[in-house]
């Protein structure tokens, strides 16, 4: 019955501010926004990320999610020292679980993003 997953929200109080945070600070690439509701998709590689206010939507007023999503990067590293000169603030500066390196940080509204590199099976 599923075939796919078409995006994954990010809940944001501030649509505008989480754009630009997405776009401009973390470079992806900004996609089509919901007619003149505060909701946005964001390409990033193979994952779109939908950026929405959900208290615009008939639901709660927006709290961060609880489990990060990793995003994909060539070099953990120099991506997070890319990111701190911007003013982001890492949870994790760096992580090495023996098959990857990893980042921890939070958007502007404290939703958890990961820095992610694979370097092993």
């Amino acid at each position: 019955m599923i075939t796919g997953v078409d995006f994954v929200c990010v809940p944001t109080r501030d649509h505008d501010r989480a754009v630009e945070f997405y776009v401009n600070t973390l470079g992806l690439e900004r996609g089509k926004r919901w007619g003149n509701m505060p909701a946005t998709e964001l390409q990033a590689g193979n994952l779109t990320l939908a950026v929405m206010d959900p208290s615009a939507f008939g639901q709660a007023e927006a709290r961060p999610n609880s489990a990060p999503i990793a995003l994909q990067v060539d070099d953990v590293e120099a991506a997070r020292d890319r990111l701190a000169a911007e003013g982001v603030t890492f949870l994790i500066e760096m992580m090495d679980s023996g098959v990857c390196h990893q980042a921890v940080f939070t958007d502007p509204d404290g939703n958890p993003l990961i820095l992610h590199h694979r370097y092993a099976p």
